[in-house]
């Protein structure tokens, strides 16, 4: 067992857990969006950095794939983590505006306003279809091509292969490919509405 400190809690888990699923097992919410249960661990978005200490220094790993060690402190939601964090989203919806979970995942983490040059690639390069298709599906029809700025999902020469099913569970998973954000904004913009507009009333109002 490996013995180790997340958020100022001691915890106990089996060894060969990473740090995201040490922190699940104790009910410590950590955002993910390139992790899935069911798919191998990737790393691509960094949303899951967490702050790693190390005496009076310390660093950001991603969760998803630093394994837990024996006596390591981990800070989730530190001011570093945070300010990250919310670089990242700003990064990704630059990227991808119109995507309902990116602008979910901003309004949660307090981003207000992405100061980078806006353009929809229509796809984050997270990996989740990727993997989808050969892990779960075993179909392998589609994966990475290119490099740098012109990397993309794609299948073989830009043609269905015999692989190919047709079975959706890569749009079915992809955080890109889904209904858009319909907030009251252009699209784009940041809304915050998700969030915002969501109040829980103990009693009905009177007037």
């Amino acid at each position: 067992m490996v013995k180790l400190i997340i958020d100022g809690q001691h915890i106990e888990v089996e060894d060969g857990l990473t740090v995201l699923e040490a922190a699940k097992r104790y009910g410590i919410d950590i955002p993910t969006l390139c992790h899935d249960e069911g798919l191998s661990e990737y790393g691509a978005c960094r949303i899951c950095m967490v702050e790693l200490k190390k005496g009076e220094r310390s660093s950001l790993v991603a969760s998803c794939c630093f394994p837990v060690r024996d006596g390591i402190e981990i800070l989730t939601d530190s001011l570093r983590v945070q300010k990250a964090r919310k670089m990242i989203i700003e990064l990704m919806l630059a990227s991808c505006p119109n995507s309902r979970t990116l602008q979910c995942l901003a309004s949660k983490y307090g981003v207000t306003r992405v100061r980078f040059k806006s353009e929809d690639r229509g796809c984050l390069l997270c990996g989740l279809c990727v993997r989808m298709c050969e892990q779960q599906m075993k179909g392998g029809a589609i994966g990475f091509a290119g490099r740098g700025v012109g990397r993309e999902v794609a299948m073989p020469f830009h043609h269905a292969p015999a692989e190919c099913r047709e079975c959706g569970a890569c749009l079915y998973i992809c955080p890109v490919c889904e209904l858009p954000c319909c907030g009251p904004l252009q699209p784009g913009e940041l809304c915050n509405s998700c969030f915002e507009n969501i109040r829980i009333e103990p009693f009905p109002c009177r007037e």
